[in-house]
């Protein structure tokens, strides 16, 4: 596809945004019933959807595996009948959450009995950027809604048939529930001059989620002209302490790695503490279960099936059975080790010492940080928040899973009875 900005791309996404901001005007004043009402409705009618769903899938993994899409970007493609359930059911969960929209943050009566309060209020309307994942549709569109912003989504050209099978169904059940069709819109085009055109849509989008790899996510920082929550790349650690549990090590350790190798919270480096007993099970138990292993040469010395690494290993989000491995010198080094490799998503450490793992925790500057648990738990859904438009890796505003609570701002409420400033 062409990479031009013209005056039809940008009159397009003006006018998306233009009935974004009035659909987001209608659900800021929406009460919760409401908004959950109509997100079952559109649950149910991606059920019903189902057949429309996985035909337009099948169209676009065919296209995806001529165009040599790799493995783990089909793995996030891929549509089945449980994913699409997943999809309806996680939906449905965000219906269910309590409605951030309106609640107190504090509040506080000063002097002179003025009356302060913060409370929370949608931010107006998001932009969701995003590659693949096809379900990404659902739960941005989801938890938008719900959280009383507007949506515009843009998805990857390889998933827009079902992309777009997708949000026909959320649209029709929007509208069943009498909501504006507007509420979540879907970029009908698949021309990158799109995504330039919304990351300088000043007035008309509020904020932008890229949701992608470092390419996108890189793109969208230095173009965008609105502010962005960012989804950076997940190169996630686990650290194996002197004092872990040997059998916990080796069961989260292929956990950690293998369970599903194309999601952000895979863990892609494993760093093992010297003094650890005996580090070859580990080793063994992922090679075993078809990982590829690349260390230096203290790992390779452990087990042969170890190929050598480089230094772009240790800063690679592979998304796939490959593994970094290291030895280090305890808890200090693995933590130098994390501060100059790690993207900030999601580390972990492994130990039975109570006292090490406070130091980790307290130490490791990552959006999440985890104590005997893996890494593949770094997700909104596991964290009881019901779907995510993705883990924020940023400082400001929202940090590791955000859901409702992340996609809303606040406003001061300020009560008097008459007071006047002397």
């Amino acid at each position: 596809m062409a990479d031009i900005d013209t005056p039809d791309t940008r009159m397009l996404i003006a006018d998306m945004g233009r009935r974004a901001r009035a659909a987001a005007t209608v659900l800021a004043a929406m009460p919760s019933p409401a908004k959950a009402t109509a997100l079952c409705a559109a649950a149910a009618a991606i059920r019903t959807a189902q057949g429309a769903i996985l035909a337009a899938n099948a169209e676009d993994m065919a296209a995806g595996k001529a165009n040599g899409l790799s493995d783990a970007m089909l793995d996030r493609l891929l549509l089945d009948a449980k994913r699409i359930e997943d999809m309806a059911a996680g939906i449905e969960a965000v219906a269910g959450l309590e409605d951030p929209v309106g609640s107190a943050i504090d509040e506080r009566t000063r002097p002179n009995g003025l009356v302060l309060k913060r409370v929370r209020v949608p931010i107006g309307v998001i932009g969701i950027i995003y590659e693949s994942r096809p379900n990404v549709t659902a739960d941005a569109g989801a938890l938008c809604l719900m959280s009383g912003n507007a949506a515009i989504l843009r998805g990857g050209s390889e998933a827009i048939r079902c992309n777009r099978a997708i949000h026909a169904a959320l649209v029709q059940g929007l509208t069943q529930a009498g909501l504006p069709a507007d509420a979540i819109q879907l970029v009908p085009i698949t021309d990158r001059a799109a995504v330039g055109a919304m990351l300088t849509a000043e007035g008309l989008i509020d904020m932008v989620v890229p949701r992608g790899g470092k390419g996108l996510v890189a793109r969208v920082q230095a173009e965008a002209r609105v502010p962005v929550l960012a989804h950076l790349d997940g190169i996630n650690h686990t650290y194996v302490d002197r004092a872990a549990d040997p059998t916990m090590a080796v069961k989260l350790a292929v956990n950690a790695k293998m369970r599903r190798t194309g999601i952000c919270g895979s863990t892609e480096t494993l760093l093992i503490d010297r003094a650890f007993g005996d580090p070859k099970p580990i080793l063994a138990a992922l090679a075993d279960a078809g990982c590829e292993l690349r260390g230096d040469a203290d790992v390779q010395a452990l087990d042969m099936r170890v190929r050598p690494a480089t230094d772009a290993d240790w800063d690679t989000e592979y998304l796939d059975a490959i593994l970094s491995v290291k030895l280090v010198d305890g808890v200090d080094a693995a933590m130098a080790h994390i501060a100059a490799h790690s993207s900030h998503h999601t580390d972990a450490i492994l130990t039975e010492e109570a006292d090490t793992a406070a130091r980790f925790l307290n130490g490791v500057d990552s959006a999440i940080v985890m104590w005997n648990a893996s890494t593949q738990f770094a997700d909104g859904g596991e964290f009881g928040l019901g779907a995510e438009i993705g883990i924020s890796t940023g400082r400001l505003h929202a940090r590791g899973p955000v859901a409702l609570e992340g996609l809303t701002t606040y406003k001061w409420l300020v009560l008097g009875t008459g007071q006047a400033r002397p």
